[in-house]
């Protein structure tokens, strides 16, 4: 008997343009890094999260509706989507929520572009952005950052051609914090046209304290604007992975039909209703991310003169070459960070010693 597959090359099965595709990377494992280092433990400020635990409530909230994961959640988040409405003034019909921000991204692409379509972002920026588009067929149009490690909008508004069905504008910037202001983007939505949806990534919103820097949903009388916004930082809810839209409603309806049916867990809706009551206590953590914010700054500039002003719960280090040497640096300290290979490192606040125990790492880093 004749084996006619056994040394045949294995047939392609995946897309192959996949293959140049990045893989995204998670923040590294402190119990892991902990281990190798032989140490009680270590720091991790990789991730954008905030310290402080969960949410009054949360908790408490989640391990009631556990009780009924058995059933199927509500697949049109129902309560969920009308506590957002009502606090933040808009009508539910306009709201679609997702497996966090960026999955409500992914859908945004997928209920906008086909395959040659363009999908528009300033580089460097999230690092999700250029797998949204490739996996859902969509070209990627970079637009590098300016001088000063923010968007270029009138750069952007200048690479819009007639394929282009997406910008994403990430205000604050991640990984950089920087924020664009009001006039800029006034000039920019102007310059784009009605026929291009433009997408304000607010994850970070929440720790924007700048008051140039607009909130997007003023900008809702536009209907080619929709605003992402995020549970996972600001609202503590990273592990169950709650986002949210505001958009047209048609837009709106056009990403709950393509969502993943009931992707938004039991669970996840009900930690998040916990936590939207919590809007003081949120504030208040906010504030301590600020003022470490600052004063984290105001440290590293002596060692790093132009570290740009942040506006989220994570600072930037423009390092070029030197970023990956400064990560692993750190980490032989038991403090893990973020490096993006020739570009920087971005460092998340945590807590005072968290960032004072950092703030060491980073001068035998540099020093």
């Amino acid at each position: 008997m004749t084996d006619t597959g056994r040394h045949q090359p294995p047939l392609r099965l995946t897309r192959a343009d996949l293959d140049a595709l990045p893989n995204y990377v998670p923040g590294r494992s402190p119990a892991d890094l902990a281990r190798e280092l032989g140490l009680a433990e270590a720091i991790k400020l990789a991730s954008n999260e905030v310290p402080y635990g969960p949410l009054p409530g949360v908790v408490e909230a989640v391990t009631e509706a556990v009780t009924g994961s058995h059933r199927y959640p509500d697949m049109g988040v129902v309560a969920l989507r009308t506590a957002l409405a009502e606090r933040y003034g808009v009508d539910p019909d306009r709201v679609a929520t997702g497996c966090g921000s960026v999955a409500l991204a992914e859908h945004l692409v997928r209920a906008t572009c086909l395959p040659g379509d363009e999908l528009l972002y300033s580089w460097r920026s999230f690092e999700a952005y250029p797998i949204i588009a490739a996996t859902s067929g969509a070209s990627s149009v970079r637009v590098p950052n300016d001088a000063g490690h923010g968007h270029d909008l009138a750069a952007m508004a200048a690479a819009v051609t007639d394929r282009t069905r997406m910008v994403l504008v990430c205000n604050p910037n991640n990984p950089t914090g920087t924020a664009v202001h009001r006039p800029e983007l006034d000039r920019f939505l102007d310059a784009v046209g009605d026929d291009v949806l433009v997408v304000i990534d607010e994850a970070y919103r929440e720790f924007v304290t700048d008051p140039a820097v607009p909130d997007g949903l003023t900008y809702l009388d536009r209907p080619n604007v929709v605003v992402l916004r995020t549970l996972s930082k600001a609202w503590g809810l990273a592990g169950l992975r709650i986002g949210w839209l505001v958009g047209a409603p048609e837009v709106a309806a056009a990403v709950r039909k393509v969502v993943t049916p009931f992707s938004t867990s039991t669970a996840a809706q009900a930690g998040a209703l916990a936590a939207l009551a919590q809007a003081d206590e949120v504030e208040r953590r906010c504030a301590l991310v600020v003022a470490e914010r600052d004063r984290v700054t105001e440290a590293l500039r002596k060692l790093v003169p132009d570290v740009p002003t942040s506006q989220a719960n994570f600072v930037w280090l423009p390092l070029g070459e030197r970023a990956v040497a400064f990560g692993r640096a750190c980490e032989t300290r038991g403090v893990i960070v973020r490096p993006f290979a020739g570009d920087g490192v971005r460092v998340t606040i945590g807590t005072p010693a968290e960032n004072d125990a950092f703030l060491a790492a980073a001068e035998a880093a540099l020093s």
